[in-house]
């Protein structure tokens, strides 16, 4: 059933660009009041600003989801400005490419695992309290790396296989408690700092891999997410190779291999 977001009180992850950018202001329009929170202050207060435009109470929080700590203020400033939380969509991520046996900086693995997936706990737990309260909504944005593994994309791809068993398993556990758990799948979006991504040594790839130009827009793949949102969807995969990639890998494991390998090459700038 689908609800409106009308006066609902989100927090969104990851805000300050790209998916996050659009999933704000997507959001805005459909009059939800908004907790921005990423790492660029500046970036974020010009998100806020666009949002504000369009008639949105906006509170921004800068926040580093890899630190426990900054997750829990961000539930605190949340609970302080608004009062309740009724939906926790954890945007945030960090990206990597690169080969694993050219790989040379191995502390990337835990930087993208405390991003990506520790941070989502780490946001969950701490709002979790106040979403039983309202019958809230969590929402994980994965990638369709958290289904398949993607070459040149080990530990990113570590990283989304972990959220996806994370949210699998507790959307069984909240059931009864009226908290419901979206799973969000995209394939290639197209996003203005693709090149920030991490490469082997740890350093920003600095151009994006990606020829931006065949990917889905971010502002259609937020206006996807929040349709998701407001009917409380168990999931969305949003690449046709990723809703039959699990019965393909089921019966022919070889055969996914190879669709992910040219999917990449699909992609690729």
């Amino acid at each position: 059933m689908k609800d409106s977001l009308d006066g609902k009180v989100v927090i969104l992850t990851g805000a300050s660009s790209g998916i996050g950018k659009a999933l704000a202001i997507a959001l805005a329009r459909q009059g939800a009041s908004l907790v921005l929170a990423a790492r660029r202050a500046d970036k974020l207060h010009a998100v806020a600003g666009d949002c504000r435009d369009l008639g949105a109470k906006v509170l921004v929080q800068p926040t580093d989801v890899a630190d426990m700590e900054a997750c829990k203020s961000l539930v605190d400033a949340t609970i302080d400005k608004f009062g309740r939380v009724d939906v926790l969509i954890n945007n945030a991520g960090i990206m990597m490419w690169s080969r694993f046996d050219e790989t040379d900086d191995l502390a990337t693995a835990d930087k993208v695992m405390r991003v990506n997936y520790l941070g989502s706990v780490y946001c969950t737990r701490y709002a979790l309290p106040h979403l039983k309260k309202t019958g809230g909504r969590v929402v994980a944005i994965i990638s369709l790396a958290g289904i398949t593994g993607v070459p040149t994309r080990s530990f990113y791809s570590a990283s989304k296989h972990a959220m996806t068993g994370f949210f699998d398993s507790i959307r069984i556990e909240l059931k009864e408690d009226g908290v419901s758990v979206t799973s969000i799948f995209p394939g290639f979006v197209a996003i203005e700092d693709r090149g920030r991504a991490l490469s082997g040594d740890g350093k920003a790839i600095g151009k994006s891999p990606v020829d931006e130009s065949k990917a889905m827009t971010a502002k259609e793949c937020a206006e996807i997410i929040v349709e998701a949102t407001a009917s409380r969807r168990r999931e969305v995969i949003m690449h046709p190779t990723g809703r039959w990639g699990q019965v393909i890998k089921a019966i022919a494991p070889g055969l996914i291999d190879l669709l992910a390998m040219r999917t990449l090459k699909k992609y690729k700038s």
